[in-house]
């Protein structure tokens, strides 16, 4: 018996006796390491390094969707990434995506030396691969998140960094099931 696994719907398998345009004939065997693959992914930790608080966010283990997972206290940036990694090792993560700030017109400013600087520090103390991804109009994103949702000043502190980190990661997801699709 052969099986079609199909990967035309968002990545996930689905078992059918009917092959459609995007999918290949396999034993079950290879059908059952390739759903054991796609499910197995490590999830994803999202950063948005700040001058006051660092937000951490996590992707859940199919990378479809970002959540929130809190912030730290920010100060040197040595204890940061220890931080960071314990995060990454408490939700075994598999890639870490830290925002770039990109000025508006391309350039890169003075924030995103600091960033460049802090992912070799954090890149020589972890294997797990890190990425830069630009994070342009995330902030703002999150003011305008918080405006509408009705939360002002005091919970705001606290809650507007980890939304940044969260904003950040669920773009990075979206632009890779971007590039998957085409």
């Amino acid at each position: 018996m052969f099986y079609y696994i199909d990967f035309a719907s968002q990545n996930q398998p689905r078992n059918s006796r009917i092959s459609g345009r995007n999918s290949r004939k396999v034993g079950f065997r290879q059908a059952k390491a390739m759903v054991i693959n796609m499910t197995a992914q490590k999830r994803i930790l999202g950063v948005d390094l700040g001058d006051a608080r660092t937000g951490l966010a996590v992707s859940d283990a199919l990378g479809f969707l970002a959540g929130g997972i809190g912030y730290i206290k920010s100060g040197h940036m040595p204890k940061i990434a220890e931080e960071i990694l314990a995060a990454a090792k408490e939700y075994d993560v598999g890639l870490i995506v830290i925002g770039n700030p990109i000025n508006m017109n391309g350039t890169l400013g003075p924030r995103a030396e600091k960033i460049g600087y802090f992912v070799e520090l954090l890149g020589g103390m972890t294997d797990i691969p890190i990425v830069k991804f630009d994070e342009r109009l995330s902030t703002a994103a999150a003011h305008r998140i918080l405006n509408e949702t009705n939360i002002r000043s005091g919970k705001r502190k606290t809650v507007i960094d980890t939304l940044s980190a969260q904003i950040i990661l669920q773009n990075y997801l979206d632009a890779q099931k971007h590039k998957q699709e085409i």
